[in-house]
């Protein structure tokens, strides 16, 4: 063979590398799955380096939510390692609103088994969640991966374990962080939980298989699957999370129409009122409260509620009196309100009437008209004659009479029976002719009745004679 010529040789080798070096140099690399979510995150701690404009115009607060961390703590991730996860596991929990009402959050790490760190329901303060995050010790064995994921599913979140159910409509999202590829099947499972309500995040580090990840995650791929390299930055991935878990105050941003106060809730907001005010159909403007609810306002009967006030009012047939509080009845002038028929005076009662007769005349039996009463007197001994024509009726000729003593007193009786007897008589006579049956019948009836009268007029005399010898006797 025949010896090469040296220049000759390294001339073509020159030139060969001049024209093979401008096409390597055009030739693109093409990226690889972990490429494309390194850039992917790259890109996103550029935008949360400064936060969002929400959050520098104070306008961002952390959504409500149900947080379960799963952790891989197998073998492979060093001690130091695992104090990276629990320093971004400390400052994702730092941006949250932690509170019963507000976001809760629970922990489960996992290798060939799954350990429970805390539940939804055992803290409720922040400094405590973080002082149990900083004490976990990891497992240190094995990838069961999938079983982690089961028992988020049929333990973790359930409203025994703290988490809200269904019907508060709280999200459940699970960060789950792993180093290497799972040893057990996670596909099925993870399409489950997903089924199930779960909104999962997966987070690689250093020799975690991509596909599993995108596996686990919820879709899209590209806001539920984040690489890092190592665990030395994945601190930086909790600002990704804050950003992720940052709910914009509504109430700051748009035209929300509450009257009184606005209050922002997940995503969304409602309107709220001051004290002593109460929100109205509309949900937006106020009223203020019934103050017959909330005073002691003193109404014996009723209390009427008006805008910003009240008032008293009392019960049908009742009055408010001049302290605008009490009640007295109210007594109708019935009389003045109906033909009653009274011949002289009528009487009202509460929810009635009755009729009375002047004085010197008895209620008939009717219980409307009215018959005069004459009186006579009787005065025995030194009675005095003043009060003896007091009692006695007009003229006094005709009604007094005057006795030494009290034995003479039925033989006054029987002129006062005559004296009635005549008058009645002559009534009856200038009525009727004496003659006829009616009118004897009649005079037998108005005799009766005037005895009637007599008696109940002696009785009266009496009573009064009685009151004037006991005055006589008086010193």
């Amino acid at each position: 063979m025949a010896p090469i010529d040296r220049p000759f040789f390294w001339s073509i080798l020159v030139i060969s590398l001049i024209l093979t070096i401008p096409a390597l140099a055009q030739r693109k690399r093409v990226p690889s799955s972990k490429d494309k979510f390194r850039s992917t995150f790259e890109l996103n701690l550029q935008s949360s380096a400064t936060r969002n404009a929400a959050q520098a115009g104070g306008q961002c607060t952390s959504k409500i939510l149900d947080l379960l961390f799963i952790i891989d703590s197998s073998r492979s991730v060093r001690i130091h390692e695992f104090e990276k996860v629990k320093l971004f596991m400390i400052d994702v929990i730092d941006s949250l609103d932690i509170s019963p009402d507000g976001t809760r959050v629970a922990v489960l790490q996992y290798a060939s088994t799954v350990q429970n760190e805390f539940s939804f329901n055992t803290f409720f303060k922040k400094d405590d969640m973080k002082k149990a995050v900083a004490g976990i010790d990891p497992l240190s064995t094995g990838t069961m991966t999938g079983l982690a994921i089961r028992y988020a599913m049929d333990v973790a979140f359930t409203e025994k374990e703290g988490a809200r159910p269904p019907s508060k409509k709280i999200p459940k999202v699970a960060i789950v962080v792993t180093d290497g590829r799972p040893q057990d099947r996670v596909v099925e499972v993870s399409e489950q939980a997903r089924a199930s309500g779960i909104e999962i995040y997966a987070v690689g580090v250093d020799q975690a298989e991509v596909s599993s990840l995108e596996a686990i995650a919820t879709d899209p791929d590209e806001e539920h699957v984040y690489y890092v390299e190592s665990y030395g930055v994945i601190e930086k991935l909790s600002l990704k999370f804050r950003d992720r878990f940052c709910g914009v105050k509504l109430c700051a941003v748009v035209d929300h129409g509450c009257e009184q106060i606005c209050v922002d809730s997940q995503n969304s907001y409602h309107c709220k009122c001051y004290d002593n005010y109460t929100l109205n159909a509309d949900k937006k403007t106020c009223s203020l409260k019934k103050l017959c609810s909330v005073v002691n306002h003193g109404c014996q009967h009723i209390c009427v509620d008006t805008p910003g006030s009240y008032y008293c009012r009392c019960n049908e047939g009742y009055i408010l009196n001049e302290d605008k509080k009490t009640c007295s009845r109210l007594v109708l002038d019935i009389c003045a309100t109906i033909e009653h028929g009274c011949e002289h005076i009528c009487v009202s009662t509460a929810s009635s009437y009755y009729c009375q007769c002047s004085q010197g005349y008895n209620l008939n039996g009717d219980g409307k008209t009215c018959r005069r009463i004459t009186m006579f007197a009787i005065g025995v001994g030194q009675t005095v004659e003043t009060e003896i024509k007091e009692i006695a009726s007009d003229p006094d000729d005709d009604h007094i009479f005057y006795a030494r003593n009290f034995s003479a007193v039925p033989q006054i009786a029987e002129k006062l029976k005559r004296r009635i007897c005549e008058e009645e008589a002559q009534k009856v006579v200038t009525v009727e002719d004496p003659c006829k049956c009616e009118a004897i019948v009649a005079f037998r009836t108005s005799v009766h009745t005037m005895l009637d009268a007599i008696r109940d007029t002696l009785a009266e005399i009496t009573l009064r004679l009685e009151y004037l010898e006991a005055r006589l006797g008086q010193p």
